[in-house]
C-alpha cells in the first residue's frame, strides 16, 4: 500500500511528520529518532496495564516493531503517538489475557518522583497520592485497566479505543464507568484523610 503524503494537519507535528516520512522511505535513523521520542509514553502505557517491568519493556519494543512493519500504512496527516499507544495497550492487553501470564505487584518506589518543590507536606502528599492511584489501578481487571489508561491518561477517543482493543464503543464506555467508580471508591478514603491534613497544615501554618 502506498504510503499518504499529504499535508500534516493541525493535529500533527510538521517535523515529526517528516521523519515518519522519511522512515516510511526506508530510514532506518528516521524511525530511531520516532523510538526516542515515544519509548517513554509507550513503556508507561504498558506498565500501567501489564504491572510487571520486564513484561513492559517486551511489550514496548513489539509494539515499536509491529508500528515499524505497518509503517507504510500510517496517515501522516495524524499525530504517532495514539496510533503507537494503541497498538502498545493492544499487545499489553492480549499478554494479561494469555494463560501464562501473572500479574504481580509493583515493587515500592516505583513511580518516578516530582521534581523538587518549596512545600514538603505537598510534595509528600503528592508522592502518596500517585502510591495511592497506582494500588487503586492495579485492583481494576485489565480490560478496565486499559480503557481507563487509553481515555483518562492518554485522552484517545472512545473510537479510538474501541479500535485499538477490538471492542464496541458500547463497551468501551461501561468498562470506563466501572473502572471510575471503583477507583473512586478506593481513592475516597484517601481523598478525604488528605484533604484533612491540607486543611490542619494551613491552621498551623
Amino acid at each position: 500500500m502506498e504510503a499518504k503524503t499529504a499535508s500534516p494537519s493541525r493535529d500533527a507535528d510538521p517535523e515529526e511528520a517528516e521523519l515518519l516520512a522519511r522512515a516510511q522511505r526506508g530510514n532506518l535513523f528516521a524511525f530511531e529518532d520516532i523510538v526516542r521520542r515515544y519509548q517513554r509514553r509507550v513503556y508507561a502505557v504498558a506498565l500501567r496495564i501489564v504491572r510487571r517491568h520486564e513484561v513492559a519493556d517486551d511489550v514496548a519494543q513489539e509494539a515499536f516493531v509491529r508500528a515499524h512493519q505497518n509503517l507504510a500504512s500510517f496517515d501522516l496527516t495524524r499525530p504517532f503517538g495514539p496510533w503507537i499507544c494503541r497498538i502498545a495497550a493492544n499487545l499489553a492487553v492480549n499478554h494479561v489475557r494469555s494463560p501464562q501470564a501473572r500479574e504481580q505487584p509493583l515493587p515500592e518506589g516505583h513511580a518516578e518522583r516530582p521534581s523538587a518543590r518549596p512545600d514538603p507536606l505537598t510534595d509528600a502528599l503528592d508522592h502518596e497520592a500517585r502510591e495511592v492511584l497506582d494500588r487503586a489501578l492495579a485492583g481494576l481487571p485489565a480490560e478496565q485497566r486499559a480503557v481507563f489508561v487509553l481515555r483518562v491518561l492518554e485522552e484517545l477517543s472512545y473510537r479510538e479505543i474501541a479500535d485499538a482493543l477490538s471492542i464496541s464503543q458500547g463497551t468501551v464506555m461501561s468498562r470506563l464507568f466501572r473502572a471510575r467508580e471503583k477507583l473512586r471508591s478506593a481513592l475516597e478514603p484517601y481523598l478525604g484523610a488528605a484533604l484533612q491534613r491540607r486543611a490542619s497544615h494551613a491552621v498551623r501554618s
